[in-house]
């Protein structure tokens, strides 16, 4: 029998990740989703990339999904002309227009509208608030007067954070737009939107997507900004998974309230059956050690623990000295905790009477069964993927194989915790479909004699409806 985890991985490609022999022990080792970062992407060098994943997937058989994830509005200062150290007290100019070499009295900010967003008393935090200034005074056009709080080196070409302030810059900077527009030209499975504050961000997105693509693409809301926390009700009714990005987050707020945030949107996903990240440092030290803090292991365990569908890693697989051991060690924490009774899922059964209410019901009481006459597996066709949503996030106890002949949504499906996904294309009727599936689940090792199997499918099956039949079978006599 197949030991798999559940909990998906999803990794960061970049330089340490070029070449086809570590792509493809990445995925040995247990990765799920590769993310082209692009804040720091190459278009030549993505386009290359995913052929090799796509060439990879058709030769091992897998279904690796890839994952565009944009910038946003990345607010940064300018370079400056020498090391400047600003100490508590010290007052400096930050200054909007052409770009110039800062100094100690004056440093070049790359939001414009950034005179005319923030009020005095407001907060400026720089290089992931490791220096914090206090607004004293606005032009509204040009240039800002702040006064140091906490000090240090004040270097080139570094992040910014304004925690208080209301920006009036969209979601989507013109940079996005076009990195939008070449991922959807490539026809990845997920885009995640960066700083997202409203649900208008995200139907920004939404109608690219429909402008430049042939079919949709599923968004990630990256919720890093307290607006977002705020707003996570009407974020959630837009957007198809969440991620948990405690970078900024934890700069946008402070630090020690991250956990109890992430516990929240973690629970806030599950209810809405849409899949969950949790991202940023979470094997830090393996970018250049062999050996993971007991702190982060910890961490990747309590994601996992909260509820996660995936956990991701960053600077580990894009610049970091072992990609494939932070992989191997990363799947051997979460096989290790996944299958705890300590995890609790909501599990309310669905009661709002949408048109999907059935399937919805069907699903939500094959998890319940599966668990309770101990089934290895629960299978389903569908076309949409829409089952495998629903049936992942009440984390059953048996596999979830998934059965489609839409090849779009076979890659799509392996972010969602617990997903296997497979491709099939007769529908012919419901017994002999059944009976197929599970010779593939039996052949793929997933299912032995004696086994119970919960099989989910809409009736009649060549009409690809919505599922409205749950049959248990018994695996006989291979």
């Amino acid at each position: 029998m197949p030991k798999i985890k559940k909990t998906k991985i999803v990794a960061t490609l970049g330089p340490a990740t070029s070449t086809k022999e570590v792509i493809v022990d990445m995925i040995k080792a247990g990765v799920d989703v590769f993310r082209i970062n692009f804040s720091h992407a190459d278009y030549e060098d993505v386009t290359e990339r995913v052929k090799m994943i796509r060439e990879v997937n058709a030769e091992m058989e897998t279904n690796i999904a890839i994952l565009g994830d944009l910038q946003g509005p990345k607010l940064r200062v300018g370079v400056m002309a020498e090391e400047v150290v600003v100490a508590p007290g010290d007052e400096i100019d930050f200054v909007t227009g052409t770009p110039f070499e800062g100094n100690a009295e004056r440093v070049y900010m790359n939001y414009a509208a950034f005179p005319k967003d923030v009020n005095p008393g407001e907060r400026i935090l720089l290089d992931d608030g490791k220096l914090m200034f206090e607004v004293i005074s606005t032009n509204r056009k040009d240039l800002v007067h702040a006064k140091v709080i906490q000090g240090g080196p004040l270097k080139s070409k570094k992040g910014v954070n304004l925690p208080n302030t209301n920006i009036s810059l969209p979601a989507l900077t013109e940079k996005d737009v076009k990195d939008a527009i070449f991922a959807i030209s490539l026809d990845v499975d997920w885009i995640a939107l960066s700083f997202v504050r409203h649900s208008q961000d995200i139907i920004d997105l939404q109608n690219i997507i429909k402008e430049h693509g042939q079919h949709k693409i599923p968004i990630i809301a990256k919720i890093e900004k307290p607006e977002a926390v705020d707003n996570i009700d009407k974020i959630v009714s837009y957007c198809d998974g969440l991620m948990v990005a405690r970078g900024d987050l934890g700069v946008e707020v402070p630090a020690h309230e991250v956990p109890l945030i992430q516990k929240k949107l973690v629970l806030r996903a599950k209810k809405a059956r849409i899949p969950v990240i949790i991202a940023t440092q979470m094997m830090e030290t393996m970018i250049t050690s062999l050996t993971p803090t007991r702190a982060e292991v910890n961490d990747v365990a309590n994601s996992v623990m909260d509820g996660a569908d995936a956990v991701m890693l960053s600077g580990e697989t894009s610049v970091g000295n072992y990609p494939v051991e932070v992989i191997e060690k990363m799947s051997s924490i979460l096989s290790s905790v996944e299958n705890s009774e300590l995890i609790l899922v909501p599990q309310e059964p669905p009661h709002i009477r949408t048109n999907r209410y059935i399937t919805k019901s069907v699903c939500y009481h094959a998890a319940i069964m599966a668990n309770e006459i101990k089934a290895k597996a629960i299978s389903t066709l569908t076309n949409s993927g829409y089952t495998a949503f629903q049936i992942s996030a009440w984390r059953p106890s048996a596999y979830i194989l998934v059965f489609t002949s839409n090849r779009r949504i076979l890659t799509q499906l392996n972010l969602l915790w617990g997903v296997k996904a497979f491709y099939y294309d007769k529908y012919v009727s419901t017994d002999e479909t059944i009976e197929d599936v599970n010779v593939i689940a039996c052949k793929k090792g997933f299912l032995e004699e004696g086994d119970m199997l919960i099989s989910l499918a809409a009736m009649p099956i060549k009409d690809k409806g919505m599922v409205n039949t749950l049959r248990v079978t018994e695996i006989k006599g291979l």
